[in-house]
C-alpha cells in the first residue's frame, strides 16, 4: 500500500480550517475545499477567476453520501453508476446541505462517487463532500498531469498533495449525466 497518510493529515487540517487543497482525483488534478463552507467555495471561484454561476463538481465516498446531500434521489441512479465504464458525475436535483454558492440556481448539484484510493480515504476521514474542480484558471486548458498545473494555481492553494505528482498517465474528464425523472440525460460521455 502506498503511504499517503501525511498528505491525508495535512489535507484534513487545511479543509477543516476553510483552506484549499490541490489533489489527485479519479479524473484530473483538482482544487478542493469543504463543499459545505461558503467562504472556502468563494476562494475556489476567486482562484479560478470563475463566475459563481458556473457550478463545480463535488466528490463523495459512497452512495449513502448522495442520499444525505440530495433530496429524494432516484435510487436507480446507483444501478446506472455500477454499470458505468468510467468515472461518472451526476447532476442531481434537490441539493441539500451544501454551501449556497455551490448549488446551481435551479437547486441542482453535480456529484461524483470517487473510487480513487487517496480521494476515498480523504473523503471518508473528512466526512463531508469536497469540491473538485479542475486545477486551472477558468478558460485555460485543463491540466491532465500535475506538471501541467500553473504556478498561479499552485501558489493559490494552502496544501499540495505529494501523492501521484510523478504520475505520467494523463487524467481524463468524467462522463457527465443529468438525472431527472425519466432517468439519465448524457451531457458528456
Amino acid at each position: 500500500m502506498i503511504d499517503f497518510e501525511n498528505d491525508i493529515e495535512q489535507c484534513l487540517q487545511v479543509l477543516k480550517n476553510g483552506g484549499l487543497i490541490l489533489y489527485p482525483t479519479d479524473t484530473v488534478w483538482g482544487i478542493g475545499c469543504d463543499a459545505t463552507d461558503e467562504k472556502a467555495v468563494e476562494k475556489v471561484y476567486r482562484l479560478k477567476r470563475r463566475s459563481d454561476e458556473k457550478a463545480m463538481i463535488v466528490l463523495v465516498a459512497e452512495e449513502r453520501d448522495v442520499l444525505q446531500y440530495v433530496a429524494s434521489p432516484d435510487l436507480s441512479v446507483f444501478d446506472y453508476l455500477q454499470e458505468a465504464k468510467k468515472p461518472t458525475t451526476v447532476i442531481y436535483e434537490g441539493a441539500i446541505g451544501f454551501a449556497d454558492n455551490l448549488v446551481a440556481q435551479d437547486g441542482s448539484i453535480a456529484i461524483r462517487i470517487c473510487n480513487e484510493p487517496f480521494c476515498r480515504h480523504l473523503l471518508k476521514r473528512f466526512r463531508k463532500p469536497i469540491v473538485s474542480t479542475s486545477a486551472n484558471v477558468s478558460g485555460q486548458k485543463t491540466a491532465t498531469l500535475f506538471a501541467e498545473i500553473s504556478n498561479e494555481i499552485r501558489e493559490g492553494v494552502d496544501y499540495i498533495v505529494k501523492y501521484r505528482q510523478e504520475d505520467k498517465s494523463p487524467g481524463k474528464a468524467s462522463a457527465l449525466v443529468k438525472w431527472d425523472k425519466a432517468g439519465p440525460v448524457i451531457l458528456r460521455s
